[in-house]
């Protein structure tokens, strides 16, 4: 980083404030605000969306630009030549493993698939109709009371070890949320199978039968899984990091982004896209709804279509579309009256003037919420597979900050409540 300063200008005094300006390798230039305090002064920034809240090195985004970033290398490229657990390690360790690294984490990973016994009861103290998310968020943050030996937060074997346990039982008991929901058995894990085949092994196996996993449908999972890996300091992240500023335990910092993911505006994005189609309901009515979308004074939207962050196309949609109709064809459902809704709109929104112009074009949600209803996994379970996949950007960023030099989140706020006042009785009050 070079450092630059700025100078601000008091109201009402001739002080002068000088700050430091910082450029990281990529990206605008921040200011450092810490000194305004001393001069009893803070920013205010309602969500922090123009805020620099830590210093990185795991992922870019240039949303005006479609880049997306891990380690440097652009989630396209992520996407068609890597997989999964290849970019898990990419983005734990910083650089892409050797052959032989890789073979060790997959290893060490497939061996810390299985949970606790003692796990499988915890769930009967849900109702049978909970919400998986919410299942979810209490079985992950549970994990602390049964992994003892990996919850020292300065030992850095000890985090590693929390981030191979999490990133290897997350998919686990995303699995067991699904069965307990339906009533039917819990899967132990194969690991004989990859990270994506095991997962729908655990999610659509019975003890009936050997399960049958097709390439096709294993290969859109992983990739499902790798898009939605790291987005850089979104909610959920900077929920994590949060949490982690006080020195809580890996599972309970991992709960809390599951915890912050689960709200419609994040992790419900592709939950939504379902929901809208059925809404719906007809391919004879997209016209109707297209007309809708384009009417400042109604309130319905598309769902699926542009990116808070990304003004351009969303550089993970591309690759997400490909699995889509590969996904449709393996499955023999283009004809599926939902999909056969989304395949219109994304049409629409690929040629239509209004769409170009304000460059709504479907973006990753769109495409995997498409995929997934494909292969049979109910909405319930959409936010609870995106949490599998975000688990080792939550990680990567929880130890990032451990490993380095940070303190206690603490934002400040700009106070418009009553002014001090005295106590009044009660049989005082009018």
């Amino acid at each position: 980083m070079t450092n630059k300063k700025a100078t601000i200008s008091l109201p009402e005094t001739d002080a002068n404030i000088e700050l430091s300006i910082y450029s990281g390798t990529m990206g605008p230039d921040v200011v450092d605000v810490g000194s305004l305090t001393g001069h009893g002064l803070f920013t205010y920034d309602p969500g922090f969306v123009s805020t620099a809240s830590c210093e990185s090195q795991i992922t870019y985004i240039d949303g005006d630009k479609g880049i997306l970033l891990h380690r440097g290398y652009p989630i396209d490229q992520l996407a068609e030549s890597s997989n999964y657990l290849e970019t898990c390690y990419l983005l734990l360790y910083g650089e892409l493993p050797t052959h032989e690294q890789y073979e060790q984490f997959v290893s060490v990973i497939q061996n810390h698939t299985m949970v606790h016994e003692q796990i499988r009861t915890f769930f009967n103290g849900f109702r049978r109709d909970a919400h998986p998310m919410a299942v979810m968020c209490g079985v992950v943050g549970a994990l602390s009371a049964f992994y003892h030996d990996s919850l020292d937060i300065s030992n850095e074997r000890h985090r590693e070890i929390a981030a191979y346990r999490l990133v290897a039982k997350i998919p686990t008991i995303a699995a067991m949320c699904y069965k307990f929901s339906v009533g039917q058995p819990f899967m132990y894990p194969d690991n004989q199978l990859s990270y994506s085949e095991n997962f729908l092994h655990m999610m659509f196996g019975t003890p009936c039968e050997p399960s049958k996993i097709s390439p096709t449908l294993a290969k859109a999972m992983d990739r499902i899984f790798l898009l939605h890996a790291d987005h850089e300091q979104n909610a959920s992240t900077s929920t994590v990091r949060l949490a982690g500023s006080s020195g809580a335990n890996p599972f309970a910092c991992i709960a809390a982004g599951i915890v912050a993911l689960w709200g419609p505006s994040h992790g419900g994005a592709n939950e939504a896209v379902l929901e809208m189609l059925q809404e719906i309901g007809d391919v004879s009515r997209i016209d109707e709804y297209v007309a809708r979308a384009k009417d400042k004074e109604d309130p319905f939207r598309l769902m699926g279509f542009g990116h808070r962050v990304y003004k351009n196309f969303d550089p993970r949609a591309k690759v997400m579309k490909e699995s889509a109709d590969e996904v449709l064809q393996e499955l023999g459902k283009e004809n599926d009256p939902l999909l056969a809704i989304a395949k219109r709109l994304e049409e629409i929104a690929l040629e239509d003037d209004y769409f170009i112009s304000k460059k709504l074009y479907p973006n990753v949600d769109f495409y995997s919420g498409i995929i997934l209803k494909a292969i049979g996994i109910p909405t319930s379970m959409f936010t609870v597979i995106f949490a599998v996949g975000r688990t080792v950007g939550w990680i990567a960023h929880w130890n990032e900050m451990i490993s380095g030099n940070y303190r206690i989140g603490r934002p400040r706020q700009l106070y418009t409540g009553q002014a001090q006042r005295d106590f009044v009785p009660m049989k005082k009050r009018s």
